[in-house]
């Protein structure tokens, strides 16, 4: 098997169920580990930062991404939002 290349996103979207769900401490903990795997170029975050629960059980994978409602767990916007910031008009 060959290593995946590229990666480095540092964005962390999740249901917004989960989200609401979790604790300051947790959100931080994923979000940290996210960034820390994309500043280094990897495609995953670490194993120990994986989510618990975000999915009901028997849900098919294509049910999950169609019904939940994906936030992005740093900044609270919808997950596929842009994060570019715009520079204010004077």
């Amino acid at each position: 098997m060959a290593k995946v290349k590229g990666g480095g996103t540092k964005k962390v979207c999740l249901p917004a169920a989960k989200v609401r769900s979790m604790s300051k401490a947790e959100r931080d903990a994923v979000v940290r580990a996210k960034q820390d795997a994309g500043s280094k170029g990897k495609y995953k975050r670490k194993r120990s930062s994986f989510v618990k629960g975000a999915r009901e059980k028997g849900a098919t994978l294509r049910d999950w991404f169609e019904k939940e409602n994906w936030i992005n767990v740093a900044t609270g916007a919808p997950c596929g939002a842009s994060t570019k910031r715009r520079k204010k008009k004077k």
